[in-house]
């Protein structure tokens, strides 16, 4: 729901610091809890206008609401940050408006735990009508390696929260796939009133390789071989996905299409030891030109019906 601060303190858009001031002065003295004991609806209209004071007379708060709107300024501050650093006993002993008879002393957010009505309020979390909340889950989409997908990996990403950039190391797990999302917890949005941060969910996307595809736990590479070397045999290197190199004999008579199967040589089983295997496809190349000797010699395996 939209929330209009300067509507709730009765001021314009372009209000000086002065004219918040003032206005929030004037209702400060109307709705101060000490002048409407028990009176629930009072309550909830003090802790809005403080809370559109607490952003319009900060500089950096007024800027970021009036840049993203009441929506978008939710998803970047929370109440939490809203109230950091907000003192409630200095601001109101300036306003003269104090605790009954000058008795009561009212704290900073930090200090009220996460609530800075506590001490108008009761004091406690079990008189206190603010209920704490969970703080909103955050998402991040994470592009790795394939290689990174078998051996795993640590990650550091850079997370926007509340206006202010937060560095998280993250650790990716051997054999997860394209789609999954790994969770984070407590590494969202902080809660309000006490509650618990929220999550951060890291949605997975594998970079293509340009000699490797990943199907399921299973590796594919495929190699151009000369037609003499599939009708002779051959013995060939090939890569593996975890940076290793192994030879294969390639018998005579290996056909075009023809898949070598290389055991345990694929991704690991996410949360698991086991391993896929990794596919080698022979692919037989035709040359496009030959030279006149070696026009010759196909002619004459022709005639011998080869």
């Amino acid at each position: 729901m939209e929330t209009d601060y300067y509507k709730t303190l009765g001021v314009a858009k372009d209000a000086t610091s002065d004219d918040i001031k003032k206005a929030y002065r004037k209702l400060a003295l109307k709705y101060h809890p000490d002048k409407n004991p028990g009176n629930q609806e009072m309550e909830e209209k003090f802790k809005k206008m403080s809370e559109a004071y607490a952003v319009l007379s900060d500089a950096k708060k007024r800027q970021e609401y009036d840049r993203f709107g009441s929506d978008g300024f939710s998803q970047h501050y929370s109440q939490e940050d809203i109230f950091r650093g907000f003192d409630l006993n200095e601001i109101l002993r300036g306003f003269g408006v104090g605790g009954r008879e000058g008795r009561r002393q009212y704290t900073t957010y930090q200090q009220a735990g996460g609530d800075p009505f506590a001490d108008f309020f009761g004091g406690s979390a079990q008189n206190s009508r603010l209920r704490s909340q969970k703080g909103d889950d955050l998402e991040y989409n994470l592009t790795i390696s394939l290689e990174e997908t078998v051996l795993g990996a640590e990650k550091k990403i850079a997370l926007n929260k509340a206006g202010k950039v937060e560095e998280i190391n993250v650790k990716i797990p051997k054999g997860i796939n394209t789609g999954k999302k790994l969770r984070l917890g407590g590494r969202g949005l902080p809660g309000s009133h006490g509650g618990p941060a929220g999550d951060l969910y890291l949605n997975i996307t594998i970079q293509p390789h340009p000699i490797f595809a990943r199907d399921g736990n299973d590796i594919y590479l495929e190699k151009d071989l000369k037609f003499s070397q599939v009708v002779l045999g051959t013995s060939i290197d090939v890569p593996t996905i975890d940076g290793a190199v192994k030879r294969l004999k390639i018998p005579p008579g290996t056909q075009n299409n023809t898949k070598i199967r290389m055991k345990g040589y694929g991704v690991p089983h996410f949360k698991g030891a086991e391993r896929g295997d990794q596919y080698l496809k022979i692919m037989v190349t035709v040359p496009k030109e030959l030279t006149a000797s070696q026009l010759e010699l196909v002619k004459k395996i022709a005639e011998e019906g080869i």
